[in-house]
């Protein structure tokens, strides 16, 4: 930031019904589905049933997690709540705070897809909040799908939603679901019944084509990605340690030991709970 300039904050804020139903229409139209002239989406059930996804947004979660999927879940004819502890905007990682729509108290007590995005430090946090916990796992045992990108699949685990699950997380940090009872698996995408989790931020479109997927069929899964323009070509083989090798993994792991630390030692406090 050059010096004098001020930071700052955007508040992303819930759209209004009729932004919303404008929004929807433009959708069904790229997917294919049909809406008869000035009729809303939730006045056709039986042409796109409601699926009820909760998104649960923390401070310091990293954007482009919640985004990703929730942009694959609107295309998907999905109502999306954006569920805080609060309806104060949370911060994320790029300074754009985001507004929940619905707090904890107030959200359907049944969703579809219970869904958590990371952010290593908001995910630490959540891990060791009590309140945050009860609620996954309220949800969570009810949800028909149970679901995470990046560090959220920590979350999970700590609510003791991930025991005797296969399930990813972010590279860095894949080893500690073991400690909360997970089967830790190398994948961009694992599905485990109805647990799917993804790696780290990237993997949020590919985990919501997946449940896009599951959700309405893989050809209705196939046109969102069309619509999205969905076939990356990074410019550089280096997304995985793999790829990258020995060197830059140590040197991305040594900038972020005091998290990582901070990660292990909240997933062991979860599993002292359990």
């Amino acid at each position: 930031m050059v010096a004098g300039q001020r930071k700052v904050l955007a508040v992303v804020e819930p759209a209004s019904d009729f932004g919303q139903i404008d929004r929807r229409a433009l959708i069904a139209a790229a997917v294919g589905l049909s809406l008869a002239p000035g009729v809303a989406l939730s006045a056709q059930p039986d042409a796109v049933p409601q699926i009820q996804v909760g998104m649960l947004v923390h401070p310091d979660m990293v954007l482009l997690d919640l985004v990703g999927p929730q942009t694959v879940m609107s295309l998907a004819m999905a109502q999306v709540h954006l569920v805080g502890k609060t309806r104060a905007p949370v911060s994320t990682d790029v300074g754009v705070a985001i507004a929940p729509t619905t707090t904890f108290v107030d959200a359907p007590k049944d969703f579809d897809v219970l869904f958590v995005p990371g952010g290593l430090k908001g995910s630490i946090e959540c891990m060791k909040d009590p309140e945050v916990m009860a609620f996954m796992a309220d949800r969570g045992s009810r949800a028909r799908y149970v679901t995470s990108v990046c560090t959220g699949s920590l979350v999970l685990g700590a609510a003791g939603l991930l025991k005797g699950y296969d399930a990813t997380s972010h590279w860095y940090v894949r080893d500690l679901l073991a400690t909360m009872g997970a089967r830790p698996k190398h994948g961009r995408v694992v599905t485990d019944r109805n647990r799917i989790t993804a790696g780290g931020v990237t993997a949020g479109i590919d985990f919501g084509l997946t449940l896009a997927a599951a959700l309405r069929g893989e050809d209705f899964a196939k046109k969102i990605q069309l619509t999205l323009e969905y076939s990356p070509e990074p410019p550089f083989r280096a997304g995985t340690p793999e790829e990258a090798g020995p060197a830059m993994t140590g040197d991305v792991l040594a900038r972020r030991a005091p998290l990582i630390a901070a990660a292990r030692e909240a997933a062991e406090a979860a599993a002292r709970r359990a």
